[in-house]
């Protein structure tokens, strides 16, 4: 089942379909378990570099991890 349309968001941003891919083991490895999270923040990151908010290579990066 299908619950957010980022393909689409991820064309008009011009993602080409290697890193849309990277994006989707990155998004995949933070919700592991959700699907409905994953493809809501694929969408969030797509809309993001479409608007330019956030570049392509900053998107890809991995979120820094903190320790307590």
């Amino acid at each position: 089942m299908r619950h957010f349309d980022y393909e689409t968001a991820a064309r008009e941003a011009r993602i080409p379909s290697d890193k849309l891919d990277e994006l989707r083991r990155l998004v995949r490895s933070e919700f592991p378990q959700d699907d409905m999270m994953y493809e809501l923040h694929l969408l969030r990151v797509c809309m993001a570099v479409r608007e330019g908010a956030v570049t392509l290579e900053d998107a890809l990066r991995p979120a820094p991890t903190t320790s307590t």
